[in-house]
């Protein structure tokens, strides 16, 4: 759901607020820009635009089957890992116990991403000097918000309700920058935060008699403390682009998943043993094989969806990544309301499509505000 900034966080990892960073892959000089960290979904990932000189020859796959296998594993991966996160925060034992740790599994998760990423940083080629204390700070923050997550889901809010109000995040990094900052906004974007948030107030009221899931207030609370965390991963990863810069270093993508993911991993480590949650994590696991191999795929479904995505940053202008991991939501949204016995009525149904609206015309804005740029 957070993507994983890759979030944000989501974690599922969801695109969140695009900053550009310099780093080179494959020889070439690019621009990397830094997805928070959910949804899936995934940590601070790089992204960049794909350049290549008008008069030299394309190598390789055409940009079709590469679009085809970067979008095709996105959605295959972090739609599997929506539906998983789910499975796991919906499952009963025999002896009436749910799944409660979020910190726990946040350690499984990044620590599988910490793997694929030390793995593709040894082929492409570690970068040296890389400024660690920001990617620390980072990770942190990104792993809090995912946890958030993960705990709102833990304590009765759906699936579809959070999803939808994590596609809301630039609600909180509006009101930084109002606050702050000093920025200002058009009316269409207070418009299309409206519509996300709007949307998912009417969603989680206006569910049938009788449906899987109540919305808890602690499962509000804790996805509200998820959007506030992602609008603090964004000031930090706007640090972590200055101090690269005066570092004069230029990472590559699995250098991004690798070190994010290891402070990720070791931030949810220290929480996880402060609260237990090894011991009573690894216990209901040991007594729930089903719920284990549920959790496996889930942190795998993460890493392959990470990797995906830096294929497509490699590939492609940012924009198509995060057309792509926009509509990735809604399916989620969609599968989890078909597939999981989500009952809804039709005010609930008036309140996805709101939502659905606010994405899509965010998503209309980034892609109109793209084409006004190349046509300067």
């Amino acid at each position: 759901m957070d993507l994983p900034v890759v979030t944000t966080s989501q974690k599922d990892l969801d695109i969140k607020d695009i900053k550009t960073l310099p780093f080179n892959i494959g020889g070439r000089r690019k621009k990397e820009n830094i997805q928070r960290g959910g949804d899936a979904e995934a940590p601070a990932a790089p992204t960049t635009p794909a350049t290549t000189s008008m008069s030299a020859p394309k190598e390789g796959l055409p940009d079709a089957v590469k679009l085809i296998i970067g979008a095709g594993g996105i959605y295959g991966a972090f739609l599997y890992y929506g539906s998983l996160q789910e499975d796991v925060f919906r499952y009963i034992a025999e002896d009436g116990s749910s799944f409660k740790q979020a910190w726990f599994l946040q350690v499984l998760e990044a620590f599988a991403n910490v793997v694929i990423g030390f793995v593709g940083m040894k082929l492409m080629g570690e970068t040296k000097g890389i400024p660690l204390k920001m990617f620390g700070i980072s990770g942190a923050s990104q792993v809090s918000a995912k946890a958030c997550t993960s705990l709102a889901l833990a304590n009765g809010l759906s699936f579809p309700v959070a999803t939808l109000a994590k596609s809301g995040k630039m609600a909180p990094v509006m009101a930084g920058s109002l606050l702050l900052g000093g920025a200002s906004y058009t009316g269409r974007e207070y418009l299309q935060v409206a519509a996300i948030i709007g949307g998912t107030a009417i969603v989680s009221m206006g569910k049938k008699k009788g449906g899987s899931t109540s919305n808890s207030a602690l499962g509000v609370a804790y996805i509200v403390g998820s959007l506030v965390l992602d609008g603090v991963t964004a000031g930090f990863q706007k640090r972590l682009k200055v101090e690269t810069a005066k570092a004069g270093v230029k990472p590559k993508p699995y250098d991004f998943m690798f070190w994010t993911n290891l402070f990720m991993c070791l931030t949810a480590g220290v929480i996880a043993l402060g609260l237990g949650e090894f011991t009573t994590g690894l216990a209901f696991t040991a007594s729930n094989p089903e719920i284990l191999s549920k959790i496996i795929k889930f942190a795998l479904c993460s890493a392959i969806g990470q990797s995906f995505i830096f294929y497509t940053i490699a590939n492609f202008d940012p924009l198509i990544l995060s057309t792509v991991t926009t509509t990735r939501k809604i399916f989620s949204v969609l599968l989890s309301i078909f597939l999981k016995g989500h009952s809804l009525s039709p005010t609930g149904w008036s309140g996805i499509a709101l939502a659905c609206g606010g994405i899509l015309s965010e998503m209309q804005a980034k892609m109109s505000g793209k084409s006004k740029q190349h046509s300067h």
